[in-house]
């Protein structure tokens, strides 16, 4: 029964490869920095992804009885009030990505309606987001009572996208060659690819590690391998060369489709769909390809707002030291619902759907904000990664024991792991600076303010829990 349960490491590359990385992240890449992009990634996956993903083995095969996750590894290695804030920031970090899901809901069902993104584009903004509040509001009340069917199409839906989005880079690198399509033509030379490290270059950072980040959810199954040592390191880089290899055919697959030097201002918004429709004129199927994707990208975000809105809460709370939250917070109803826990994630999460709406003027540059917000925020809770492995690495010879080490160096280990805590740190601080509009206007300025303020504001929350039991973080 036991040797039932263990998984190939070629099981672990595909779980893991659907898990990281998505159609999207190619979009968003390119849309920051068009067929420089490829220059990017590799710098990426070799510097940045490779080693956060051996630390997250390395982990979760040395907590492999934790069910918290990255709380129970801070625990472990540093303190249960550490261990409190890095759950707290896990599950606040989601509040903007909550904030956005109801927008590419709408325009996913705009594209699949009318084939255009016009529509959605020309709304005021203050129209779009009110309807984003209550497109939010009716999946907490629906989160709220556990219901799972939605969850389950869900997953059929993102299958759906993962095939469609490889289908998308052989189609679209083939079309040249079996197709009348008109393409962009790509100058294979030193400057097309080789971005600047320029001010500029540094503010898309946080992009580029909110699209690799993630993989610590992985770290339960390095333990189900035959050979932990042998089997996990070898899927991840498994995974990575995948990875590397969607990212680099699915840039040059865009550069064909897009001018790199003229790249459309809504790309993040709406290039997923401009990718479908020109691949769809390209092999004269119309907008089958674009409304196929459509559905399943809408179907796909309502289970991803349903599991966003429910899960991260209840991993806190069921995790956490309870010294540390109000037992008021922690109290659910008949359904297991964390009832105050909903209602501040309601607050948060129609601030900063309805808040920008005074200081952005258009969807476009709304939606740019808000995606940029997510990757300002989201990464902030890979930084608990590193410190973990940072004190497991400090941590007194002999005290933790694993069958796995991405290295049994402790001065190599700890080094490293403060090279990713360093980088990603950076990246999110760069990504606050907005892009795509003038600098120092009234609307950049406000763009930066909330910028700051979003993660403060929520991190600041959880340093104010703990004072309402009585203690301190």
């Amino acid at each position: 029964m036991k040797e039932n349960r263990k998984i190939t490491w070629q099981a672990l590359t595909l779980m893991a490869f659907t898990t990281v990385w998505s159609f999207g992240n190619i979009v968003n890449g390119y849309a920051n920095q068009g067929l420089h992009i490829v220059i990017s990634w590799l710098l990426m996956f070799g510097l940045y992804f490779i080693p956060y993903t051996l630390m997250v083995g390395e982990m979760g095969a040395t907590f492999r009885e934790g069910q918290g996750g990255v709380s129970s590894w801070i625990r472990s290695t540093c303190s249960a009030r550490l261990a409190y804030l890095a759950g707290w920031t896990y599950w606040i970090v989601h509040v903007p990505y909550l904030a956005q899901k109801p927008q590419s809901i709408l325009i996913a069902f705009g594209w699949a309606y009318w084939q255009d993104g016009g529509v959605v584009n020309k709304m005021a903004p203050i129209i779009l987001q009110s309807a984003c509040l209550l497109v939010f509001f009716f999946f907490l009340w629906f989160a709220s009572r556990g219901i799972n069917s939605l969850k389950k199409i869900g997953a059929v839906a993102g299958a759906s996208m993962f095939v469609m989005s490889i289908l998308y880079v052989v189609l679209a690198l083939a079309a040249p060659a079996i197709t009348d399509a008109h393409t962009q033509t790509i100058a294979f030379t030193w400057d097309t690819f080789m971005p600047t490290f320029d001010f500029d270059y540094f503010t898309t950072l946080a992009i580029l590690v909110f699209a690799v980040g993630g993989c610590e959810k992985l770290s339960p199954y390095i333990n189900t391998l035959e050979k932990p040592s042998r089997d996990f390191p070898r899927g991840m880089i498994c995974m990575t060369v995948m990875v590397a290899i969607t990212a680099l055919l699915g840039s040059l697959a865009m550069g064909l489709m897009f001018d790199t030097n003229n790249i459309p201002k809504d790309l993040m918004m709406n290039g997923a769909y401009y990718c479908f429709q020109k691949l769809g004129d390209y092999y004269g199927v119309g907008s089958l390809f674009l409304i196929i994707y459509a559905i399943a990208n809408a179907l796909g975000q309502m289970a991803a707002l349903s599991f966003s809105i429910d899960a991260p809460i209840k991993i806190l709370l069921a995790d956490v030291d309870h010294r540390f939250i109000p037992e008021s917070f922690s109290r659910v109803n008949k359904n297991g619902t964390p009832v105050n826990g909903y209602k501040l994630t309601a607050l948060l999460v129609g601030i900063i759907i309805i808040v920008p709406t005074l200081g952005i003027g258009d969807m476009t540059s709304l939606f740019n904000w808000l995606m940029r917000l997510n990757a300002v925020v989201m990464p902030l809770r890979y930084l608990w990664v590193f410190v973990a492995y940072m004190a497991l690495k400090r941590a007194a010879e002999g005290l933790f024991t694993s069958q796995y080490h991405f290295t049994r160096n402790r001065v190599l280990g700890f080094i490293v792991g403060g090279w990713c805590f360093a980088f990603t740190a950076f990246a999110c601080l760069m990504g606050m600076f907005p892009r795509g509009i003038e600098a120092y206007t009234s609307e950049w300025c406000f763009q930066l303010a909330l910028n700051i303020l979003t993660p403060m504001l929520l991190l600041g929350i959880g340093l104010i829990f703990p004072k309402l039991t009585g203690r301190k973080a």
